[in-house]
């Protein structure tokens, strides 16, 4: 069965074809550059952009796989959570293109496909299985008690994860998306440089606006000359303070939940130091993260979550609209 899958929820215009097994047979993914020059993602300009591109993306994706269009099964495609005019470019391209081939569609959640990310690099892996999905938008720790089965436990009250990094990094001066920027900086700096506070709200949820709010006050505390010659050593500790806080709530669902496959997922899984964290402090687990070109938006990962879908016989009605706020237990079965 070949899955084609389309996302469009934010700004990465992509599409993929994706087999049995959750092989990946092709992968495209168009990223909008025209963003930097604002510091962030313009919803207009994003949804102009993925209508320009998306029919030469998805016949790229079928021309890498050596495929026709005859060749595909059907077809997968974000419906939400995202951005309403990104989300409606892809669903209605996927609406028209499966009833002009008469073949079905599904429209998945985009948290259920970050959490089938893991399935790509990890095709035997089998549930339970707890995740922490920590992107731009969402950050929360997820039991998949079984394919298609999810209980939130718990979830950010205000800013998630990347949103995070991308501030701190633009108060920083940073270039926008600022995470892989803060990264990378964060190697050369001191991390116990300064203690800032780590972020908790009860025992398994997230709460970053203080942690974003005491760095702004830092920052505006001191000259913009030492901001400046210690800007390594603030952004390491940012980064340590943020990354100690997933850890710690991990540990606790981890004990919570007597479940030792652990799968961290989404854009903020390609941070280096919380990969290097996460295996240092989540001892006695089985864990996995998705290959890096899989963390962030791709199509993969909503093929990957439609192949399961239209392989139980699922299937989306015409009359599907996008979600531009969708909770991941909504796509449970």
């Amino acid at each position: 069965m070949f899955v084609l899958g389309i996302e469009t929820s934010c700004d990465e215009t992509s599409a993929s074809v994706v087999s049995e097994h959750f092989r990946v047979q092709s992968q495209v993914v168009l990223s909008q550059m025209e963003h930097s020059d604002f510091g962030g993602v313009v919803p207009e300009i994003a949804s102009r952009l993925h209508s320009r591109n998306i029919h030469s993306v998805v016949n790229k994706a079928i021309q890498d796989a050596n495929l026709s269009l005859l060749d595909i099964d059907g077809i997968a495609v974000t419906y939400g959570p995202g951005l309403i005019g990104s989300l409606v470019v892809g669903l209605m391209y996927a609406k028209g293109l499966a009833q002009s081939m008469n073949i079905p569609y599904i429209g998945i959640n985009h948290l259920e496909g970050h959490i089938f990310s893991i399935f790509l690099t990890y095709p035997e892996l089998k549930p339970p299985i707890l995740f922490l999905l920590a992107s731009g938008g969402h950050t929360e720790i997820i039991l998949m008690k079984d394919f298609g089965e999810y209980e939130v436990l718990g979830h950010t009250v205000d800013d998630a994860a990347g949103e995070c990094f991308d501030k701190v990094a633009k108060m920083l001066g940073l270039p926008y998306p600022g995470g892989p920027y803060i990264d990378k900086l964060a190697k050369h700096g001191d991390e116990n440089f300064v203690e800032f506070p780590v972020p908790q709200h009860g025992n398994f949820n997230f709460s970053f606006s203080g942690l974003k709010t005491a760095v702004l006050y830092y920052l505006n505390k001191h000259p913009k000359g030492f901001v400046e010659e210690h800007k390594n050593d603030i952004i390491a500790s940012f980064q340590k303070a943020l990354v100690e806080a997933l850890c710690d709530r991990m540990r606790k669902a981890i004990a919570y939940t007597n479940v030792k496959k652990v799968a961290i997922v989404g854009g903020v899984s390609n941070n280096s130091y919380l990969r290097e964290q996460c295996s240092r402090t989540l001892k006695q687990t089985e864990l996995y993260f998705p290959e890096r070109i899989y963390t962030t938006d791709n199509a993969a990962m909503i093929g990957a979550a439609g192949l399961l879908r239209l392989k139980r016989g699922e299937r989306s009605p015409l009359s599907l609209a996008v979600k531009p706020s969708l909770y991941i237990e909504e796509a449970n079965k």
